[in-house]
């Protein structure tokens, strides 16, 4: 089995997901072309330079369907002999697209690939592709499936998550996100969005409200309650599987949970080979990968089950990690993780996370990882971890060593 190396790591900002947000003029494609073109740009890659482009999208329905990836591929400055494949694991879609090609690499088929991804939430709301997870009824009928904030609701419950919990570690994901702009820690990452004329339309994360306390989070009402207490009675749904539950405490809003955006991002991953061949200097080596299915009600505790696993996997132990990623999906999923391992929490998220800048589904993975690279890097530190949870009862990690 080969090595395989990070050499480049990049990412747009995000837009708010919104009409008015700035970047809903930019199609996905156009987003994945700008962070297409800049791993080629800064890498100085030419002809076939990489076996694939793998691409992660969510909701891939109109603009964003008929395999983005390869669209975009055509649409940018790589060579058209590159092909191109878009992957769908919800919410672990830009991990996974790393996972597969570093497994790629590692079994020897190809040098290098680009993975990544993309979502325009703005331009192609969520949950516009159906899906019979969500809409036929002979399965969410035997699945006991209900909304995923009402599955963050029932960890919060089961685990003593409070409101005050929750709004507590939503406020500190904006403390550390303002902190980490402000001292420039992204800047060697972010790639400014532009419109075809050259002109900036976005260079930093728009979703962010770093004025964010206590007070505005308590004004806010439960988003999930009318969803689970009345019509269509979710509740009921989710305690005939947790018939121990008497009651689940409704805590998250829109201020505690993950916002909204839009972007895209990319990852440059090769053997030494592709290296040596394009006189790039490697950042981290990737040191194992994991997934795994997990509860599909509850559905967000996945990064514990792929945690256990690719830390298993690779003879690691909990305290080997020396900082950590865990996706913001909801307040309550990056509390269990903590809970749940019992880390400092100062090295988990400590540059905010997807409450305070946002979650843009098929991007988010490769996101999150590159923030951890630079992260390791910034504070001279050696192994990382990067998992999310999964719509529907999933789980993705990825742990990485600096070289």
């Amino acid at each position: 089995m080969k090595e395989v190396y990070i050499y480049d790591s990049i990412r747009t900002p995000r837009g708010k997901g919104r009409k008015d947000g700035a970047l809903h003029e930019v199609s996905a494609l156009s987003l994945s072309v700008t962070a297409l073109d800049a791993i080629a740009t800064r890498n100085g890659l030419e002809g076939h330079a990489i076996e694939d482009v793998i691409w992660g999208n969510v909701t891939q329905v109109g603009e964003q369907g008929a395999c983005l990836a390869r669209t975009a591929v055509l649409a940018s400055q790589l060579d058209e002999s590159i092909p191109g494949l878009s992957i769908n694991r919800f919410c672990a879609s830009g991990l996974e697209s790393v996972n597969l090609a570093a497994n790629q690499i590692a079994g020897g088929s190809g040098d290098s690939y680009i993975s990544g991804g993309v979502e325009s939430m703005s331009r192609t709301p969520m949950m516009s592709d159906g899906g019979a997870v969500g809409v036929d009824p002979s399965f969410t009928f035997d699945n006991y499936f209900v909304p995923q904030g009402i599955g963050a609701d029932i960890i919060a419950t089961e685990h003593g998550f409070d409101r005050d919990s929750v709004d507590e570690y939503a406020v500190e994901s904006q403390k550390r996100a303002k902190i980490a702009w402000n001292e420039n820690y992204f800047s060697s990452s972010i790639v400014p969005v532009r419109d075809i004329n050259g002109l900036l339309i976005l260079d930093k994360d728009e979703y962010m409200r770093p004025t964010t306390d206590m007070q505005t989070l308590g004004a806010l009402k439960p988003a999930f309650k009318e969803q689970g207490e009345l019509m269509p009675g979710f509740d009921k749904v989710a305690m005939m599987k947790y018939p121990h539950l008497e009651k689940i405490n409704h805590v998250h809003h829109a201020g505690n949970s993950s916002g909204i955006v839009d972007g895209s991002a990319a990852i440059l991953l090769g053997n030494k080979e592709f290296g040596e061949k394009w006189g790039l200097k490697a950042r981290a080596k990737i040191k194992g990968t994991a997934k795994i299915g997990t509860d599909p009600t509850i559905m967000l505790t996945g990064p514990i089950n792929a945690t256990e696993k690719v830390l298993k996997d690779n003879n690691l132990l909990i305290k080997d990690i020396d900082l950590f990623e865990v996706n913001e999906a909801f307040a309550s999923v990056a509390l269990l993780f903590l809970q749940a391992f019992d880390v400092d929490s100062a090295n988990v998220n400590p540059n905010g996370g997807a409450i305070a800048m946002g979650h843009p589904l098929g991007a988010t993975g490769t996101m999150i990882l590159g923030t951890l690279l630079d992260e390791l890097e910034r504070t001279d530190k050696e192994l990382g971890l990067a998992t999310l949870c999964v719509a529907s009862g999933m789980g993705a990690a990825t742990v990485i060593e600096r070289v």
